[in-house]
């Protein structure tokens, strides 16, 4: 089956001369029946909430390890899981704020405390992880309530503390974190928490909301943040895409209606076209403060 070019819709979200939802369920009906067939580079995932199969190519993880930092389950999934389903590595992903109430409203109801909304959202980051055969490390801190308040000097010199001992484990990984260009005091930390350490990757972690790249606000916290010496480099995961799509089903096996799943492949299109006019690919954003 080959990949067709991506087209937006006027709502800005993916199609491919048909609605992304039909093309994807024809990708894992595809898949489903590799499956069937005893294909064993094909893995099942059931999304945690729903309970849907969904049907991916398990990867086959070389080179340097990556030691991946996020302030939640889903960061690095929605971010930055493109490029690794690209060209996977070896992957470990810290999770710092893994306790949560934080879920879709119309569930709030069925997930009505904070252990069982932190349950699912761990389950969707497993199942969203699996495919790249991930290890998860999770240090089990609760995440910033709204309305949202600058983070704890304390509690960064805590959560660097844990991450260093992590960091010290793993000599011959290579450092990944978010950018931080949200104003979101767990975001904010992690990334200050990660400059600490040492690292200098980072994935822009703002790909899932578009409303945060367009605001001229946000623009400016990039800018005092990074300063002019942040190079990015433009990640095309088009090859992938759909493979992309069943990691957010995983991730927000809670959302709906499905499109609301679709949020970082629209803006990475977005971005994209900005940086790339005319180009119409997937993309991902990271950056270095170093010189390869």
């Amino acid at each position: 089956m080959t990949t067709p070019l991506p087209i937006p819709d006027e709502d800005g979200i993916y199609t491919f001369a048909d609605d992304l939802v039909r093309v994807h369920q024809r990708w894992t009906d595809h898949l489903a029946e590799r499956h069937r067939a005893h294909d064993h580079h094909v893995i099942e995932l059931k999304a945690p909430h729903s309970g849907c199969s969904h049907f991916v190519e398990m990867r086959r993880p070389s080179g340097r390890p990556v030691l991946v930092i996020e302030p939640h389950h889903d960061d690095f999934a929605l971010s930055a899981s493109g490029s690794f389903l690209a060209r996977p590595r070896p992957l470990t992903v810290i999770t710092v704020f893994t306790r949560s109430r934080s879920v879709h409203p119309a569930l709030e109801t069925t997930y009505s405390t904070e252990a069982a909304v932190s349950d699912l959202r761990d389950r969707e980051g497993a199942a969203a992880l699996a495919t790249l055969a991930a290890k998860r490390i999770p240090l089990g801190r609760k995440d910033a309530d709204p309305p949202y308040r600058p983070y704890s000097r304390d509690v960064l010199e805590q959560v660097t503390e844990e991450l260093r001992g992590i960091v010290r484990a793993n000599p011959d990984a290579e450092l990944l974190a978010p950018a931080a260009v949200t104003r979101h005091p767990d975001h904010l930390l992690v990334h200050d928490a990660a400059v600490r350490l040492g690292c200098r990757w980072f994935w822009e972690d703002l790909a899932f909301w578009s409303t945060y790249a367009l605001a001229g606000c946000d623009q400016h916290l990039f800018r005092a943040r990074t300063g002019p010496t942040l190079a990015p480099k433009l990640v095309d995961i088009t090859a992938v895409v759909l493979d992309k799509v069943t990691v957010l089903r995983m991730h927000g096996s809670q959302m709906h209606p499905a499109r609301k799943m679709y949020r970082p492949i629209r803006h990475a299109w977005t971005t994209a076209a900005d940086l790339l006019t005319g180009t119409g690919t997937y993309a991902e954003r990271f950056y270095r403060t170093e010189s390869l």
